[in-house]
């Protein structure tokens, strides 16, 4: 049984006169043998007898489960205003999202879907189809939440990314990856694998919908046109945008205003 611990607190939203909670929970990772916090927010109307659509979203490079709330707080208004849980775990400092080839005490794949998954759909109600289940993330959040969803199509129905890594072979050197998979001379084959650009032909075009976009001062932009480009090549539906910004929480907390409504959007289609 996982261990937990919930510390709740009441957020007042003093410009919308509306009151909406946040959840300090510690999951217990089994696969990485710690607990690992999360912000769980809920919206005014939350109710244990009304099951809601839930969007996780993840940090980048960096930082933890704050990054979020403190870069974009209007999450918590839209939270409510589109009536869904939002869930932002702690990814650690540099993790990428995936379960580490060489160092197995980074595991964030088996964390986030096999353990934080089921640890918030058995705590709170949540519609458990995976048509009201999202992901997306900023940086390497973004990296992460294509890269979970695609290789979890049946727990993911929509992905989003917001300036996302979405290719680490052009950065061998930046932010540790090689310390995660290996170093791109050493190990070229993790390089190819656990990059989100080469998993696109995982992608069912019945199960999961897409949305990302990038600054066009950002220095991932390249890799986001790159992988708009494969995508329309493969005739796979999605939904991408450029606007002026930078890799900066300016641009983030504009763009995640339109990913949410994306997801609202999907969620709508199901109800």
């Amino acid at each position: 049984m996982m261990k937990k611990t919930v510390l709740v607190f009441l957020m007042i939203i003093g410009s919308f006169n509306v009151f909406a909670s946040i959840d300090t929970v510690l999951v217990y990772s089994k696969s990485m043998h710690k607990n690992i916090k999360a912000l769980v927010l809920k919206p005014a109307t939350y109710s244990k007898d009304t099951p809601l659509p839930v969007v996780y979203l993840l940090h980048g490079h960096g930082a933890n489960h704050m990054q979020w709330l403190n870069n974009a707080p209007s999450i918590v208004q839209q939270g409510n205003d589109m009536n869904s849980i939002l869930v932002l775990p702690d990814g650690g400092f540099n993790s990428w999202y995936f379960d580490s080839p060489i160092n197995p005490a980074v595991r964030y794949e088996s964390f986030i879907v096999g353990e934080l998954v089921p640890f918030i759909d058995s705590t709170y109600a949540t519609k458990k189809d995976k048509n009201f289940r999202a992901i997306t993330g900023l940086s390497m959040g973004g990296h992460g939440a294509f890269y979970l969803a695609m290789r979890n199509q049946s727990v993911f129905g929509s992905a989003g990314s917001i300036c996302g890594g979405l290719d680490i072979r052009p950065f061998p050197n930046n932010w540790q990856i090689n310390q995660l998979i290996g170093s791109i001379q050493e190990f070229p084959e993790n390089w190819e694998k656990y990059t989100v650009i080469n998993l696109i032909d995982l992608i069912d075009v019945s199960k999961l919908n897409l949305i990302f976009d990038c600054g066009i001062s950002d220095f991932f932009l390249n890799v986001n046109r790159a992988m708009h480009q494969k995508l329309l090549a493969k005739k796979i539906p999605h939904d991408y945008t450029e606007r002026p910004g930078n890799h900066n929480p300016d641009y983030w907390g504009n763009s995640i205003n339109y990913q949410l409504l994306y997801f609202q959007h999907q969620f709508a289609k199901y109800e």
